[in-house]
């Protein structure tokens, strides 16, 4: 199957990392996600009900992101990841990227980032 759903740059304010300065004021995360899913019977049909609800991936992934503090960003992704498999049963994998463009590294560069590919087990 190699349908997909994607989100791409969901932000989100959370306070993720090691030290204690970004605990105290948080920074932006930046998120892509993309589910693989049979999207044929909602396409099919025309039918709501039988989609992937892109608010829902949304609204996951900006929960998990503000409502526990990760100093990784591989625990994040990892997490966001399990939840998506555990909400959405249509959702057979899951790529993930996190995006942290403030990460506290002296020097120039656009971003650190963490991708991962998950599969329901």
């Amino acid at each position: 199957m190699a349908d997909r759903i994607v989100l791409k740059n969901i932000v989100v304010h959370a306070f993720h990392g090691v030290h204690a300065e970004e605990a105290r004021l948080g920074q932006r995360f930046e998120f892509d996600v993309a589910c693989v899913t049979d999207t044929r019977d909602a396409g099919t049909s025309d039918d709501y009900s039988r989609a992937l609800c892109y608010e829902s991936l949304f609204r996951t992934v900006e929960d998990v992101a503000t409502g526990s503090r990760y100093h990784l960003l591989e625990a994040l992704a990892e997490t966001v990841a399990a939840r998506i498999l555990e909400r959405f049963e249509t959702v057979s994998a899951v790529d993930i990227t996190v995006r942290k463009p403030q990460a506290p590294i002296a020097g120039m560069f656009d971003f650190v980032a963490v991708e991962i590919f998950r599969e329901r087990q």
